[in-house]
């Protein structure tokens, strides 16, 4: 049997992907709006095929809803729901926590002294949009450090699903400062080479995300 030949333009992009993921995150895509396939080939100059693999894949993410005959919209995720994965993330970004403490290396912990010092300078300077890409960045350098890439999978996926409501979050008056605290204990934790202490600090800071997101109804 001959092998079935794809060309470059039938492969997923994950560009595509990403940019679709980026403008649903942010807001610029609303909760329930239909993503239209001609529309997103035009404004992202990319292949029907290429948005079509995107949607199936942010789909599997949680992120778009896809209707029989009806095409795409974003996905709607509830305040309980967001709650709900934050719960879940609770368990698993502990572990990676935990596992990063004890994985670290002397590298790896001047380069969070380093973090740390510059998430507590960008929340003095109430630079809220410096401190949000720091701590997404600690978020991904513990993912990381944890090489636990089962739990990152999961973590990845759920994070996606919820960030819209975290986003609201970030920029709530005050949050930051709150925020600092939280995750300069876990960097702590993790200079400590401590993995009770970091599983516990991280779940401290997510809990105090999930009362925070409670009162914003």
């Amino acid at each position: 049997m001959n092998a079935v030949e794809i060309s470059d333009t039938d492969r997923p992009d994950p560009s595509v992907t990403d940019a679709i993921r980026a403008a649903i995150v942010s807001g610029e895509f609303a909760p329930n709006q239909r993503l239209i396939e001609a529309d997103l080939t035009g404004s992202l100059g990319a292949s029907r095929t290429s948005i079509r693999s995107a949607l199936f894949e942010l789909a599997t993410e949680g992120l778009v809803d896809r209707l029989p005959n009806r095409g795409a919209r974003v996905r709607s995720v509830s305040l309980d729901e967001a709650v709900e994965i934050l719960e879940v993330r609770i368990a698993v970004e502990g572990l990676c926590a935990a596992k990063a403490a004890e994985r670290i290396t002397d590298g790896e912990v001047d380069e969070l002294r380093l973090l740390r010092a510059a998430l507590i300078e960008s929340v003095s300077a109430g630079d809220l949009l410096e401190y949000s890409r720091l701590h997404q960045n600690l978020d991904r350098r513990i993912r990381e450090i944890s090489a636990q890439a089962t739990a990152v999978g999961i973590i990845e996926r759920l994070r996606a699903q919820s960030v819209r409501h975290q986003f609201r979050l970030s920029f709530q008056a005050g949050r930051a400062r709150v925020s600092v605290n939280e995750h300069v204990a876990i960097i702590d934790a993790l200079i400590d080479r401590d993995p009770v202490a970091a599983q516990a600090a991280t779940r401290e800071h997510l809990m105090s995300v999930i009362e925070a997101l409670r009162s914003l109804t």
